[in-house]
């Protein structure tokens, strides 16, 4: 955390989930268990005591988090990690069962319970990279409104986002514009209690070029504009090392040159640093930009100089 601050940085995002099926063997972190039909809330050492400890230490540092809660992947359990318990089969019934959303919402409150007061927390984050294959936009616009609603009820301080990749949007009409994803970014944008916009960028995972991400920030940036609510770039990546200065880079100044323009902020995608008890670096996902590396010196350093 120190280096984030020593860096010029402001902001962190990070999982405020972690969902298990089966509790796992002694020392394991996880932050909630299913068994049965019902939920479990680790509030014990391996569970929510580390995410105090993320906090604390981001109110040492003056870095303000974006804390999520929950994952449409399988990572860390995800919504996947509910199925059984609430009865669904499937992401796209989970964001309308009643009893996947009471378990959802629970923890929702115990989470904002107990961080609401910290002056770390800068925005709750609906889930990461929400989808809802070949459903109505409909299904997931509501499910924003509903449980955007149900934070604000809890929390009237903080700002509230989605933490989506920015799909269904007017434009060249390949994958990530088109709206078989379930999204549609404008409707879900204008949600009320929805305070920014998220949209995130991995042309090698969506088919399209590296060259296909310029075009991409300024068509978010310009419903942002139009709709008067900022747009966070919210993760970014190639997975080429030896692209991610030259093409990260320019991506980073195209969003810069937005700032006027619907563009308020950019994270890139993911942060790597070594661990100090052990001596070892945090897992490289092909995207991880290394503390003092050649990539943080061209999209950390020289990019917090950029924004001034």
């Amino acid at each position: 955390m120190g280096h984030l601050a020593t860096s010029g940085q402001k902001i962190l995002r990070v999982w405020g989930f972690n969902d298990v099926k089966t509790i796992p063997g002694s020392g394991t972190v996880y932050f909630q268990s299913f068994s049965g039909s019902s939920a479990t809330i680790n509030t014990g050492t391996n569970g929510l005591q580390r995410l105090d400890a993320v906090v604390k230490a981001a109110e040492k540092h003056g870095i303000k988090l974006i804390i999520n809660f929950v994952n449409n992947w399988t990572d860390y359990g995800g919504m996947a990690a509910y199925f059984s318990a609430c009865g669904v089969s499937s992401n796209a019934q989970w964001y309308t069962a009643a009893r996947c959303q009471g378990m959802y919402q629970s923890y929702i409150k115990a989470v904002i319970a107990r961080y609401r007061n910290s002056n770390a927390v800068f925005a709750w984050e609906l889930a990461n990279e929400p989808r809802c294959n070949g459903c109505q936009t409909s299904v997931l616009t509501e499910w924003i409104r509903k449980t955007s609603n149900y934070i604000r009820s809890l929390d009237s301080d903080h700002m509230i986002t989605v933490g989506d990749e920015g799909f269904g949007l007017p434009g060249d009409g390949s994958y990530p514009y088109q709206f078989g994803e379930g999204i549609d970014w404008e409707a879900n944008l204008k949600v009320g209690n929805i305070s920014f916009g998220t949209f995130h960028l991995y042309p090698d995972s969506w088919g399209v070029s590296n060259a296909f991400g310029d075009g991409w920030i300024k068509a978010h940036a310009q419903i942002c504009k139009k709709l008067n609510k900022p747009c966070l770039f919210e993760e970014y990546g190639v997975p080429k090392k030896e692209d991610h200065c030259p093409v990260e880079g320019g991506w980073q100044k195209t969003s810069l040159s937005l700032k006027d323009s619907g563009m308020a902020a950019d994270l890139f995608w993911q942060l790597g640093d070594t661990v100090k008890s052990t001596g070892q670096l945090t897992h490289d996902d092909g995207h991880t930009v290394y503390y003092g590396s050649a990539d943080w010196k061209c999209l950390v350093d020289d990019h917090v100089k950029a924004i001034g």
